[in-house]
């Protein structure tokens, strides 16, 4: 008796779900338009704009906003994939120590995205300010999960952070 009662709740409520469905479906009538009104065309010179009005900053600027000590608060983001000790091993995320001036995708050990490993391009101050700014837009196609720093004190505190946990820190610009 009990087994009846449960098969005839699931099918009652399969019942009520598509019920409801073609219910609102008649009640509801959306047609679609024969064409679409206006169709918005994303080409390559768009996002190049979009990535030199990212980088454009005044980057002596934003870096007077932070300090490498409130960096290493905000690195606690980063902890979780990325190790920042000298010697330290990769995680999720390459180590990070000593990245200013490497070239991107090039610490051994360490398995890139096809996107990183064809950047071709150095860790600068600039560099990392956009990537950190929107990881998935300044680098299409890598696969850091991280939605970015938005805030500039944080960014900037980020790098100068970075920069410090090397063995010969650059220059500040």
């Amino acid at each position: 008796m009990e087994i009846n009662k449960i098969i005839a709740a699931i099918v009652v409520t399969i019942i009520i779900v598509v019920g409801i469905d073609k219910i609102s479906d008649l009640i509801y009538e959306v047609n679609q338009p024969a064409k679409v009104a206006y169709k918005v065309e994303a080409t390559e010179s768009n996002s190049v704009s979009a990535k030199t009005e990212e980088s454009s900053i005044n980057l002596s600027s934003l870096l007077s906003l932070g300090d490498a000590s409130h960096g290493k608060t905000v690195f606690k983001k980063c902890k979780a994939c990325h190790s920042i000790k000298k010697g330290g091993k990769n995680n999720i995320g390459p180590a990070l120590w000593g990245v200013m001036e490497r070239n991107a995708g090039s610490l051994a050990g360490y398995k890139y995205s096809k996107a990183i490993m064809s950047y071709n391009k150095q860790w600068t101050f600039d560099e990392l300010n956009g990537f950190l700014l929107k990881p998935a837009n300044w680098i299409k196609g890598n696969k850091m999960g991280f939605a970015g720093l938005k805030n500039d004190k944080d960014r900037a505190s980020i790098i100068l952070y970075l920069n410090q946990n090397s063995d010969n820190p650059i220059p500040l610009p």
